[in-house]
């Protein structure tokens, strides 16, 4: 299967700015049969099934996040860039390979829930997952672990974080 994934994985070079190749995964979400497997794979990481919920991020971790919510009949949470969530919410800043960003997360939305997996398309650097994680235990919640589609191993993005990171393709 990693190989039939591989291939739809598109290139896009100097996207969003020079010097980056972006690595785009939407192509997978147009052969169904690949998609499907996938999630069944991420799906089977052990963390994922302990957790009490998953926390997605924005935005292309909601799609794969969510799959992977429906098949396991787990609770999803969003960490959102600022300005797209209403009520109390808890807000950290961050920096991309590419520059500086935030994500917020509703407060009352992970209340009930004491530990967490995290989901995303793509592992770079790891500022993303590393501001979800510090958010996390500074709510005093703990990450059960980490699922991409995909790893960009020369970035040791991983290397950030004392919980297990689950790829399906390593870059």
């Amino acid at each position: 299967m990693t190989e039939n994934l591989k291939k739809l994985i598109k290139d896009h070079v100097d996207f969003p700015k020079k010097g980056i190749v972006f690595k785009d995964v939407l192509p997978v979400l147009q052969n169904p049969e690949i998609f499907s497997n996938l999630i069944e794979e991420m799906s089977a990481s052990q963390f994922l099934k302990n957790a009490d919920a998953i926390l997605s991020i924005d935005a292309r971790g909601f799609i794969f996040g969510t799959a992977i919510s429906l098949y396991l009949s787990k609770p999803m949470v969003l960490a959102r860039k600022p300005g797209k969530l209403p009520g109390r919410i808890f807000e950290k800043s961050y920096d991309l390979e590419y520059g500086q960003n935030s994500l917020a997360v509703q407060i009352e939305s992970i209340n009930q829930y004491d530990s967490f997996a995290i989901v995303d398309d793509l592992l770079a650097t790891g500022g993303t997952v590393k501001c979800v994680s510090e958010m996390l235990r500074e709510l005093k919640k703990e990450v059960f672990g980490l699922s991409v589609v995909i790893e960009l191993e020369e970035l040791k993005g991983r290397n950030n974080f004392e919980f297990p990171v689950a790829s399906n393709i390593k870059f």
